[in-house]
């Protein structure tokens, strides 16, 4: 449920909508696009705690 809300979130942000976007233009349904968009943030979440890491956007730069 969490990683669900934080799509959705997602979604509209300037970093991961495209991703949303690439996925419903695709064909997939909005809670399909939602799903993948979540399983992606767990990815990345988990990816950046296990290397100790910091997120940094497609151009480079802290995102916080």
């Amino acid at each position: 449920r969490l990683l669900h809300n934080a799509a959705m979130a997602a979604s509209r942000s300037a970093a991961w909508k495209e991703i949303y976007e690439r996925y419903r233009n695709n064909g997939k349904a909005t809670t399909q696009a939602l799903v993948i968009l979540a399983r992606k943030l767990a990815r990345v979440a988990f990816a950046l705690m296990k290397n100790q890491d910091e997120y940094t956007s497609k151009g480079g730069k802290p995102a916080c």
